[in-house]
């Protein structure tokens, strides 16, 4: 197979084709980077020495001195093609290994390559059993004498498992490296079938090797171009299955147990195909060994690493609640040592959070994590327990931590420097004591009980667990659960204390309050669960309660001729419902009292919030015809614009004022007493158009300093206690009798603590009227018949509705709305509060 000038075609034609692949793999290595362009290298160069050596091959087959010499058996040629394909294909192979998705690093490289030798030496053994004596599967073609076939057949063997095994390792889409260890195999195959040609002086057989050749070359160029898979190996050897791990042992033990049965002899050959199986598995579990104490060394760190996280606060790198609690109960087991908790809360952090938002809130509760974790001593521990509550766990006594804990209120509560300005917070703390505490939850417990009472009591401060706490939060938890069924048990009721025209002392009105008495508790205190059914939630139901109550009752009085109003108490909760002015109007409609009739209260505190909005809700309300009050006037927030501006009614002085240092004589009114802030408030009531109210008036002294300032209207102890509605009712009756009506007209008396001229008995003829003469009789007519009591100190006798003003009674307004507390002091036993104005002589002289 030689041209016309000598030249053999047949090796020119396999050189020609067989480098077109390493010429593409050369190409592609240059245009890519990374671990993919040593591959595509390793790959040109093994595909160019295995063109090469079959270049050699097909060349001394076929001589170009004897064109048409037979060929004859070439050995040494032989065992050089065998040695150069040998070459070529573990340069393919480590190629393969390269390429992208085959092994990730050095180690999986070398596992693939040992699982790949383990198949490789299995399937050697298994064709030499079945080649070799005795059982000669390939009889007279079976090749006799030529060593190089057996490094041929171990390469191809090792391209075949190789590719088996990446098969089954890479992960989808595994078709680039498949069809790449394919024509690697290919390859190994074609060497193989060059060195039998040669070995034998077989030319179809080298000619046939030396075809398919540049095929595979080109299947390996191709196909290592193909995009990178998505993900790395498959490293989950258990979920890929573990046939190709014990398939090959079983597949040589069979071989071998043939073998001997049949007769047959191992060749050296076979021995170390055994060795090599041998040693494969073994440095296969050796390594698989040392992933598994890698692997688990990784993951205590981990277990390790997220247990710490688990336990620690990410924002502020403080412990969270699971790694005090891990301090505590280790702190706990060592009950030698004592131990303090301090419990910590910011006070107005929720308003940075809404003004300023929650970047600035972060970074403010980084700063108070650095903050802790600098002033605190060694072997203390601070944590973050969630949102802005901290807490420090500190090795000292409640005295030293005490100091620690104040120390802290200035470091805390110093500014925070920020970009959009400074940021200024304050801290309550509350210390608990090991001592106090059982366990680890009565500890938390005891420390979160002394920060609410720090924060109940101002804010800013430090509070030492007292076990006075836990009494007061039984009863509060009582109160609570309590409360919430005092309407359907009909333990609730209503007392009215008398608002009186003075200096009259009729009365023309009265506030609603809210009583409770529990048929284990007893009477409990409003001062005590107003504040606790605001917080739980109750007071919109009490307040309907109220109102509906409150109405029904007037309607009753004003069914029997009564001319007289009521007033009940709104919360500011109540009164930004957006449902109440409807709740409002349907009681009026309901029980058909006069919208005039009603007067709701508002504290001065409701005036605190929203202005524009509170003005809007009052607007709302008298649109429906009642009148509003602003009680507690002088003792809250209101200023004399806010006044102006407040679409109400009624002005009810604060007992604060009426009660203030002693009234002083001005000379201008002839020598008799007032008070000046009485008098200030009731003409600037007057002059905005309002009704003015003096509540508290708990003395003679208080009333003749009110008669003196021109107010018209009274309240508080010296006229009545709160009373069920039946005793209010038999003051009205005796208001309206046709006894006595007297008048006291309050004198200064000659010494310097003035008295109103009219004695107690007086007051409570123009009260009761002829039923007051009874009681006189008792021992109060001493206090009337006094040695130096002359003219001027005796009541004068007036008609009808003389006294009060020229306003009609039904003019005469009262109080703001909702079930809160007296505004008045008033005894806590059942009889004193249950006393009606009938039997009121009693209360005038306790006053």
């Amino acid at each position: 197979m030689h041209s016309a000038l000598g030249v053999p075609v047949l090796p020119v034609a396999v050189g020609l084709a067989s480098a077109c692949g390493p010429v593409l793999l050369a190409i592609t290595a240059r245009r890519h980077t990374g671990p993919r362009r040593v591959g595509q290298w390793l790959l040109a160069l093994g595909g160019a020495l295995a063109a090469a050596s079959a270049v050699v091959g097909m060349a001394g087959l076929f001589p170009v001195d004897h064109p048409v010499h037979q060929p004859s058996p070439r050995p040494d040629l032989a065992a050089l093609v065998a040695v150069g394909m040998a070459v070529g294909g573990l340069l393919l192979c480590a190629g393969l290994l390269r390429l992208p998705g085959a092994a990730h690093d050095a180690a999986a490289a070398l596992r693939l390559v040992l699982d790949g030798l383990v198949i490789a030496a299995a399937l050697w053994f298994v064709g030499w059993v079945l080649l070799a004596e005795p059982t000669r599967l390939l009889g007279g073609y079976t090749p006799k004498g030529c060593l190089a076939l057996v490094l041929a057949t171990a390469t191809a063997a090792v391209a075949a498992g190789l590719t088996f095994i990446v098969a089954v390792r890479s992960r989808s889409p595994r078709h680039g490296l498949v069809l790449a260890g394919g024509g690697v195999t290919l390859v190994a195959g074609c060497g193989l079938a060059i060195a039998a040609g040669v070995c034998r002086a077989e030319p179809g057989l080298a000619v046939f090797g030396a075809a398919l050749l540049p095929f595979g070359l080109l299947v390996v160029a191709f196909t290592s171009r193909a995009p990178d898979p998505s993900g790395g190996p498959d490293g989950d050897v258990i979920r890929r299955g573990t046939a190709y791990a014990f398939l090959p042992m079983v597949a040589m033990a069979v071989s071998a147990v043939y073998h001997l049965v049949v007769g047959g002899t191992f060749s050296i050959f076979a021995v170390l195909a055994g060795i090599v199986e041998g040693f494969g598995l073994v440095a296969r579990q050796y390594l698989a060994l040392n992933d598994v104490r890698g692997y688990a060394g990784r993951l205590a760190e981990r277990e390790a690493h997220f247990r710490e996280l688990a336990h620690t606060d990410p924002l502020t790198e403080l412990a969270n609640r699971r790694g005090l609690l891990r301090a505590l109960q280790q702190r706990h087991e060592r009950a030698d040592t004592p131990f303090v908790l301090l419990g910590m809360d910011l006070d107005g952090f929720k308003n940075v959070n809404d003004m300023r938002g929650h970047d600035v809130g972060d970074a403010v509760l980084a700063e108070v994590g650095r903050r802790l974790r600098t002033n605190l001593r060694p072997g203390d521990l601070a944590a973050r327990l969630g949102g802005d509550e901290f807490a420090v766990l500190m090795r000292a006594r409640p005295a030293e931590a005490e100091r620690v804990a104040e120390r802290l209120l200035g470091v805390i509560g110093s500014p925070y420097g920020h970009p959009t300005g400074e940021v200024f917070l304050s801290v309550s703390i509350g210390v608990a004591d090991n001592a106090d505490a059982a366990d680890v939850e009565t500890l938390l417990r005891n420390a979160d009980l002394a920060l609410r009472y720090a924060k109940q009591r101002g804010k800013n401060r430090v509070e030492r667990y007292d076990v006075a706490y836990d009494r007061l939060l039984r009863r509060r938890t009582t109160l609570e659960h309590e409360l919430r069924g005092a309407i359907e048990r009909d333990e609730l009721r209503l007392a009215f204390q008398p608002v009186v025209a003075i200096p009259s002392v009729r009365p023309v009105g009265a506030e609603a309050l809210l009583r409770w008495h529990h048929p284990e508790l007893g009477n409990v205190r409003p001062d005590e669960f107003i504040p606790l059914a605001e917080e739980c939630g109750m007071i919109a139901k009490l307040g309907s309660w109220v109102l509906h109550q409150a109405c029904h009752q007037l309607s009753r009085w004003l069914a029997d001729g009564h001319d007289v109003w009521a007033s009940v108490n709104v919360s500011p909760r109540e009164l930004h419902a957006p449902e109440y002015v409807n709740q409002v109007a349907e009681a009026l409609r309901a029980h058909r009292v006069p919208p005039q009739r009603l007067v709701l209260e508002i504290t001065e505190h409701a005036v605190a919030t929203d202005l524009d909005e509170l003005i809007r809700r009052l607007k709302a309300l008298r649109s429906t015809g009642v009148r509003i009050a602003l009680d507690d006037f002088g003792a809250g927030y209101s200023s004399l614009g806010q006044l102006r501006r407040l679409p109400i009614d009624i002005l009810k002085i604060d007992h604060s004022l009426v009660a203030g240092p002693d009234p002083v004589r001005a000379v201008n009114r002839r020598g008799r007493v007032f008070a000046p802030m009485v008098d200030v408030v009731v003409r600037l009531g007057h002059q905005l158009g309002l009704q003015v109210i003096a509540e508290g008036v708990t003395n003679p002294t208080e009333l003749a300093a009110v008669v003196e300032s021109g107010c018209g209207l009274g309240q508080g102890q010296l006229f009545g206690w709160g009373v069920p509605a039946e005793h209010l009712e038999a003051m009205l009756e005796a208001a309206t009798s046709p006894g006595a009506r007297l008048i006291p007209a309050p004198r200064p008396p000659a010494d310097d603590l003035p008295r109103p001229a009219a004695g107690p008995e007086e007051m409570l003829r123009t009260v009761a009227g002829a039923g007051a003469e009874e009681m006189l009789r008792t021992g109060a007519a001493e206090e009337v018949s006094r040695p130096d009591a002359g003219p001027a100190d005796l009541p004068r006798p007036v008609t009808g509705r003389e006294g009060s003003g020229s306003r009609p009674a039904g003019d005469d307004t009262g109080p703001t709305a909702g079930p809160t507390a007296d505004r008045t002091a008033e005894p806590d036993s059942p009889s004193v509060q249950n006393a009606g104005s009938v039997d009121s002589a009693r209360e005038i002289r306790q006053a």
